[in-house]
């Protein structure tokens, strides 16, 4: 599938403000199972510096400084992305699943920051465990059942509701308010995979929908470390496994660290700032498809 997706996001200020250093997560992923064809990105007003560097999560990363004061920040980010599907997951493991919990001690060191639990001394938070107990009851410790009954407890136990503004929320949190935004539940089934040993990320990017809605908005979903299968995401929004009309931005363990514009400002005492943003998402023929179609002509 290929979809051209501009992204655009304008802060407005009261007064003339003079812009900190911002991080930027707009430029999607160009590996693995998702191609990046094209990238633009236009700001204005026009950074002093802009720098580019590759995260710990692995994703490109954009840092900005500006000189002089504006009262408005713009960002367009065009991107042409190509994405395609993945192995299906039973034949990664040619019959040898792994079961669950899973021994810490054979995966890769470069995997703990993905395993710590949300509590200041990386211990699980008490509610994650309890479900996370549930989900593995009732899968007979196997990893890909274990992964369906968890999401079908959590789309049991927590409504769906969007969240504009504000941190993902812990997975006690979004177990006792039974309510949650894309990134509330995305957490949650982080911090379940982590319990039973399966390292887990949180991801921010976009979900390509059909029949597409009057505004798109960015998404999150997780992505779970699967000995043998490599990082697969998993949409606990949605209740199934992440397709090929899913477009990552950018992973980490640390959910604030996804975000699309981070940043500060500096002005006059009580200066509020006004956010909007749009989407575009279009859907292209990717070169496969349009072989295909010339094919069929020619016959």
């Amino acid at each position: 599938m290929r979809a051209l997706i501009v992204h655009r996001l304008t802060y407005r200020y009261e007064a003339p403000v003079f812009l900190g250093e911002h991080r930027l997560c707009l430029r999607p992923r160009g590996q693995g199972f998702q191609t990046l064809l094209e990238h633009q990105l236009s700001v204005l007003p026009e950074p002093e510096q802009r720098r580019e560097l590759v995260a710990a999560s692995g994703d490109e990363i954009q840092r900005l400084r500006f000189l002089g004061s504006t009262d408005e920040l713009v960002f367009e980010a065009r991107s042409l992305v190509e994405t395609r599907p993945a192995p299906l997951l039973e034949s990664c493991f040619n019959g040898l699943e792994p079961p669950l919990p899973y021994p810490q001690g054979q995966l890769n060191s470069d995997l703990q920051g993905a395993l710590e639990g949300w509590l200041p001394n990386g211990q699980h938070e008490p509610a994650a465990i309890e479900l996370t107990q549930e989900a593995l009851m009732g899968s007979n410790q196997q990893t890909l059942a274990f992964l369906k009954q968890l999401i079908e407890l959590i789309q049991e136990r927590v409504k769906y509701t969007q969240r504009h503004l504000g941190p993902a929320w812990p997975a006690g949190r979004t177990l006792r308010e039974r309510i949650g935004s894309c990134r509330d539940l995305a957490m949650l089934m982080v911090a379940c995979c982590r319990v039973v040993g399966l390292p887990a990320r949180f991801v921010s990017g976009y979900q390509l929908q059909q029949p597409p809605p009057k505004e798109y908005d960015l998404h999150a979903w997780a992505e779970v470390y699967l000995p043998g299968a490599g990082w697969r995401g998993f949409d606990p929004s949605a209740g199934m496994e992440v397709n090929e009309r899913y477009v990552v931005l950018a992973t980490s363990s640390k959910p604030e660290l996804t975000a699309a514009v981070s940043g500060s400002f500096s002005g006059p005492p009580g200066t509020n700032s006004e956010l909007t943003w749009q989407i575009q998402i279009t859907e292209e023929a990717s070169a496969t498809e349009t072989s295909s179609r010339n094919l069929v002509q020619a016959a």
